[in-house]
């Protein structure tokens, strides 16, 4: 890992739905929290992060959640992580596609510009779950395909891309990496994600 140090505690902003408001879990278990508190424990300071994220939501849903938020700061880092919910409630993925894109670039201008500052985390595979586990080869194919769109977007912008999915695919060999509901991800899972992420983590 390469960072620079600052002085300031960095500002974090993480946009999402439930996987990042970590529905089902304590809030020092969500992943944005645990990344915050893993940056600052290797020396550099991160403050709590501001999440907009809600359960349910879509991407029309997080670009009208990040309107009502009427943020007029800029953030050191922010993150990005949805689309499952577009998946799960039968949206196209032409929709999906056009929404996302401007989502990244929603995420880009609150880092002011700096796309390094940016990074964006794939979609779970809630099909290995007890709750998705029925429909597990629709669920598994349509997410590669969400997955497939927004990766390809994420990388024609050059902001940093994290594939956790292949991690949440273990959920039902490890069933302690899934949260009580038989749904969401356990803090276990999500603290896997965060050492993912570390493992290549720059901060210009």
């Amino acid at each position: 890992m390469c960072a620079q140090t600052s002085k300031q505690p960095l500002k974090y902003l993480a946009l999402g739905d439930s996987y990042t408001i970590g529905e089902s879990v304590l809030e020092s278990e969500r992943w944005p929290v645990q990344l915050a508190a893993s940056l600052t424990q290797k020396g550099i300071a991160v403050e709590k992060p501001k999440i907009i994220a809600v359960t349910g939501w879509r991407t029309d849903n997080l670009k009208n959640g990040i309107n009502i938020a009427q943020l007029k700061e800029k953030y050191d880092l922010v993150s990005l992580l949805i689309g499952v919910n577009n998946q799960y409630q039968g949206k196209s993925l032409e929709e999906y596609e056009v929404e996302y894109e401007d989502l990244l670039k929603t995420a880009i201008e609150f880092a002011a510009g700096n796309k390094s500052r940016v990074f964006v985390v794939s979609i779970p595979d809630y099909g290995f779950t007890p709750f998705g586990e029925p429909n597990q080869k629709k669920i598994t194919k349509e997410l590669d395909e969400f997955n497939a769109v927004n990766k390809r977007i994420t990388e024609s912008y050059g902001v940093a891309y994290y594939n956790i999915t292949d991690i949440s695919r273990k959920g039902l060999a490890d069933p302690e990496l899934v949260a009580e509901d038989r749904l969401h991800p356990s803090g276990k899972q999500y603290k896997l994600w965060v050492a993912r992420i570390l493992e290549d983590f720059v901060i210009k």
